[in-house]
């Protein structure tokens, strides 16, 4: 029974080791890639709280990273709760400014993160 523990635990752990080693390998920058920051605006919500929205900072001199491998914004909505979320397309123009917006809570506590990544180097 203890040796049974002890090799599923050698077998868990090898196999995390790998995945460190496999996400380490995918980490590593290409030629074509740009140093990036992130910025995200957050709230939480009860439940029946009408909709919310957050803008989130843009930086100063950057603009919207697109995702890897496309020509759409680098950007992420996080939540958690029964609410639907979405960038709002009349107050985001993902020039100059971006805004997350979420429709009613329907469960007993809400909350959503918008995250957009923003390339900063010096544009040539």
């Amino acid at each position: 029974m203890l040796r049974d523990r002890v090799v599923f635990f050698a077998v868990i752990m090898a196999g995390a080791s790998w995945l460190v080693l496999a996400d380490r390998a995918a980490a590593q920058p290409t030629d074509e890639s740009h140093a990036t920051t992130e910025h995200s605006c957050s709230f939480g919500m009860g439940k029946g709280e009408p909709s919310h929205s957050c803008a989130v900072p843009f930086p100063a001199g950057c603009r919207v990273a697109q995702a890897p491998g496309s020509s759409n914004p680098w950007a992420t909505i996080s939540k958690a709760g029964r609410l639907m979320c979405r960038f709002d397309e009349k107050r985001t123009d993902w020039k100059s400014k971006i805004t997350g917006a979420c429709g009613r809570c329907q469960s007993g506590h809400c909350s959503a993160q918008f995250s957009v990544r923003f390339d900063c180097s010096p544009l040539q």
